[in-house]
């Protein structure tokens, strides 16, 4: 039997963050950040919804970091994200990076939108 490697996505764990920034693929993003299986950049927030909607066919589920602590998404976001067909996963950002570093590596199709802590 021949295994081989597949990757389904250029996307890049992330690495590190601190207070204000997150840093993924090398790059340091300030404030809030966006990534997924097309690119990496800043995110402006639960008001950017625009840049979510986007991610519609294209990942079947977005981790949400709402800071340092977990808090609720606006319900507006939450009900647009859910029309898209985008299942949302919301928790504190230390914890969507690493859950969403753990699917990325499995090869699932994952985005991963967070706020600073």
């Amino acid at each position: 039997m021949r295994l081989n490697e597949i990757t389904f996505t250029d996307a890049k764990p992330v690495e590190g963050y601190g207070p204000g920034f997150f840093r993924i693929g090398g790059e340091v993003i300030e404030g809030g950040v966006l990534t997924g299986p097309a690119s990496t950049g800043p995110w402006g927030g639960f008001e950017d919804v625009d840049a979510l909607l986007a991610l519609s066919g294209v990942v079947d589920v977005l981790f949400v970091g709402t800071g340092a602590e977990i808090a609720h998404i606006p319900a507006s976001l939450r009900e647009q994200l859910d029309s898209a067909g985008i299942g949302v996963e919301v928790m504190s950002s230390p914890s969507a990076a690493r859950t969403y570093n753990v699917l990325l590596s499995e090869g699932r199709r994952v985005a991963l939108a967070m706020l600073p802590v």
